[in-house]
């Protein structure tokens, strides 16, 4: 079997992994919660008011400043979400995980051994183990 097949199993496994199946469970259920969708949908126009507005020559800078305020109420209010906040813990989580495979994949593309990558680097791995925090 090649490394891609491989690589494929690994990433049939990886959705089977509790962090995965938490970030899709919040996701699934952020997806669900009509009060936090209806509070994005309007988030999404005021935005795209507050885009239009500023994008004219003859800009109301006041209206501006008024859309701006409301654009930061509404994400203030859905980032404040208890479904935000669980995916977005998820979702840290998640990437931690992928963070901590990359470093793996990045320290055999390098020549090491993939092996000895025991926990996920601190920071992002930049695939150059002469620039890295460590690893391993």
């Amino acid at each position: 079997m090649d490394c891609i097949e491989l690589f494929k199993k690994a990433a049939v496994a990886l959705q089977t992994d509790p962090r995965y199946l938490e970030l899709d469970a919040a996701r699934r259920e952020n997806d669900a919660d009509e009060e936090l969708q209806n509070l994005i949908g309007e988030f999404n126009l005021a935005r795209l008011d507050l885009d239009h507005e500023t994008s004219k020559r003859d800009m109301d800078a006041e209206r501006a400043a008024a859309l701006t305020d409301r654009v930061n109420a509404l994400y203030d209010q859905i980032m404040a979400s208890e479904g935000m906040t669980r995916y977005n813990a998820a979702k840290a989580e998640a990437e931690a995980m992928v963070a901590h495979i990359d470093a793996i994949i990045n320290t055999a593309m390098n020549g090491g051994d993939p092996m000895t990558v025991q926990q996920p680097p601190a920071g992002g791995c930049t695939g150059s183990c002469s620039t890295c925090a460590g690893c391993h």
